[in-house]
């Protein structure tokens, strides 16, 4: 059986991801078979911190939301409650940034809930 090559597609695969490797150092940036390796890996924590990153900006929105609740007298528990039951419907960034920038107004929502 013949020896068949593609060197159209194998140069094309090559050059994406050489291309793909641009800025990386030494030879992670040139050499094909460890450029292959550490774009795969790459891609892989890319795809991962995707996900963790939506976990990370709630943790911190609550951790903000509780830090101005209890300046407020109350616990963010307490108050994510009080707003499920009186139907205010704010979702925790929203929440997050009013407590950050606008304390007078985060104060009137707990007076609200809580009144």
């Amino acid at each position: 059986m013949p020896r068949s090559k593609n060197k159209v597609a194998s140069r094309e695969r090559r050059r994406r991801i050489l291309k793909l490797a641009k800025g990386y150092w030494g030879e992670r940036s040139n050499v094909w078979t460890i450029a292959k390796n550490h774009i795969e890996k790459g891609l892989s924590h890319a795809y991962r911190d995707r996900r963790l990153k939506k976990r990370n900006f709630r943790r911190l929105w609550i951790v903000r939301i509780n830090a101005a609740a209890r300046i407020n007298g109350t616990t963010y528990s307490r108050l994510i409650d009080a707003l499920n039951k009186k139907g205010l419907v704010i979702n925790r960034k929203v929440l997050a940034e009013i407590a950050m920038h606008e304390p007078d107004v985060f104060k009137m929502i707990v007076e609200h809930v809580n009144g």
